[in-house]
């Protein structure tokens, strides 16, 4: 705990010693306490991205998803996640106009990476390398040279985090031209758009389901820009077709070890700042400038 400075009349030569002593103390006992506890939950938490880095463990557990919505059977589906890819996906689609119930599968040969939970972990992993590059055989001399420390673990787990929360913003023709699209068997028709994205601890998968804008047409056509999720009523265009949305899908599946990852980074970037607030409060109290 911090010694409040002395009021004035004290006797400020010993408590100078005692401040002195308490702060190598904080730098060289409870930091390093600190750290080990910092290491010991990212090291959980980048197990829980499941990758093993070869070895004994084997490969990693594929794990199935079933995805609908409730009152909806226009979509159904499952998905099969190993780690940062998804290495099955199986839908059908009944088809509102028609009530055609349409069948997709991932070809046998094709998985679709993750991009979101391969850079998350990557964050994982730098801020790991970080905390390691300064064991308990590290001696730290300042307050600022653990802030700094702090602050470069931060961003690292605030970055990875980001990765989770915030999905990609792709207008209709990203996704149209996605390599996605050619991921299925049979082949999707060109009046199917797909997407997959994660979003905080959930799988998520949108279907766009899109008509031709014939040339004739009266409408105002105004090209959708980006967007997570795209409304009824978009428009663009691609291959020299104008197309428009007609109706959107979106199923998602909670993944309980990205909720774990979540709460993982939650309570680690807790501890930077409880870390954080200490070493300023000796700085203040004490004009012990770490800085």
């Amino acid at each position: 705990e911090a010694v409040m400075a002395p009021g004035a009349g004290g006797d400020a030569a010993p408590v100078s010693a005692v401040q002195e002593e308490e702060f190598r103390w904080l730098l060289h006992e409870e930091v390093h306490a600190v750290l080990q506890q910092l290491h010991d939950i990212l090291k959980e938490a980048s197990h829980r991205f499941a990758l093993p880095a070869g070895g004994s463990e084997g490969a990693t557990k594929q794990e199935s998803f079933m995805l609908s919505v409730a009152g909806m059977d226009q979509v159904k589906g499952v998905l099969t996640l190993q780690g940062d890819a998804l290495c099955q996906a199986d839908l059908n689609l009944k088809m509102p106009r028609s009530n055609q119930l349409l069948h997709f599968a991932f070809r046998e040969d094709k998985q679709w990476k993750l991009q979101q939970i391969q850079d998350a972990r990557n964050h994982v992993n730098q801020a790991i390398y970080l905390l390691m590059n300064r064991d308990v055989n590290y001696h730290f001399k300042t307050g600022s040279e653990v802030l700094k420390l702090m602050d470069a673990v931060m961003l690292q787990l605030s970055r990875a985090r980001n990765r989770l929360t915030t999905p990609a913003t792709l207008t209709l023709p990203e996704i149209a031209s996605s390599g996605l699209t050619k991921m299925f068997s049979p082949a999707l028709p060109p009046d199917i758009l797909v997407n997959f994205y994660i979003n905080l601890n959930k799988l998520c998968l949108t279907v766009y389901q899109l008509h031709v804008l014939q040339p004739s047409t009266t409408k105002n056509f105004k090209p959708a820009g980006g967007s997570i999720l795209h409304n009824p009523g978009a428009m663009f265009e691609f291959g020299n077709q104008r197309y428009e949305v007609s109706h959107v899908h979106k199923m998602e599946c909670v993944v309980p070890w990205l909720n774990d990852a979540l709460v993982f980074f939650t309570v680690s970037l807790q501890l930077c700042q409880q870390l954080k607030d200490k070493i300023s409060v000796f700085s203040s109290y004490w004009n012990y400038k770490p800085y």
